[in-house]
Parts: C-alpha cells; sequence; structure tokens
C-alpha cells in the first residue's frame, strides 16, 4: 500500500477526479481514507432512494471515504451548509469543488477491486482478489 495525498481545484468534479487519480497509479484498487474540503455541487444519494438529490449552495465536507476500482468509485460523504446542518449519502456525479478537496487516498497495488451482482442484496457489491502478478 502507498498514500497519496491529492489537492483538487475548484471546478473538479470530485468522484471523476478521484477515479482518474487511482487510474494514473495504474494500480486496480483504492480507498479514499478520508477527505475535507468545499463543494458548490454537491450530489448525494440518500439512504433507501434511488435518485440522487442535487444541492447547490456552499458546501463544506466534513467526511468522505468510500473504494476506488475499474467499476467506480463508491464514495460516501457527510456535508454541512451555512447554518451547520449536516446531510450525507452516496457521492453521485456532478459534485462540483468550491474552493479545494484535500484528500488522503490509500493506493493497493497487490489488490483487484470490482463490482459484483450479490443476490442477496441486489446491488453490485465489493469484490476483493489479488492483482494480475502480485504473490
Amino acid at each position: 500500500m502507498h498514500v497519496l495525498p491529492l489537492r483538487l481545484n475548484p471546478g473538479a468534479d470530485l468522484r471523476s477526479t478521484l477515479a482518474a487519480a487511482l487510474a494514473e497509479t495504474g494500480a486496480q484498487a483504492g480507498f479514499v481514507l478520508q477527505a475535507i474540503g468545499s463543494l458548490s455541487v454537491a450530489r448525494l444519494r440518500l439512504a433507501g432512494r434511488d435518485d440522487l438529490t442535487e444541492l447547490t449552495g456552499d458546501y463544506e465536507i466534513l467526511a468522505l471515504a468510500g473504494s476506488l476500482s475499474v467499476d467506480g468509485p463508491h464514495l460516501h460523504m457527510s456535508i454541512s451548509d451555512r447554518d451547520g446542518n449536516v446531510l450525507g449519502g452516496h457521492v453521485g456525479t456532478g459534485c462540483v469543488v468550491r474552493t479545494t478537496v484535500e484528500a488522503l487516498v490509500a493506493v493497493l497495488p497487490e489488490h483487484s477491486f470490482t463490482r459484483v451482482h450479490d443476490a442477496a442484496t441486489g446491488y453490485p457489491e465489493l469484490h476483493i482478489a489479488r492483482a494480475a502478478g502480485s504473490s
């Protein structure tokens, strides 16, 4: 494992930028250990819902964590608004960095993460394997 510190710039798409950072390492597995920063657009899938809730304004990322795989990120985030109200859920595409995001990503070159349909949950769930060529 090696750790990759990142700074995302204003206007960056949170989800796609983190996915691209993993891809640039050549690894097939990683985790966002933690991230903080701010968003001007937050798109979250709230618990038990199928659709994304889009929020625009000034939002602070209190916590961001999740897995990164060749099948895409699976990220959860808590954000707060200017009044301190907190909301969280699955991170959707289209979350836009307002001023900055500081993230710490663990890259796992000896592993491969994919998503495989799980009959028990009905969702594509994390499948962990050794990466090709790793001992």
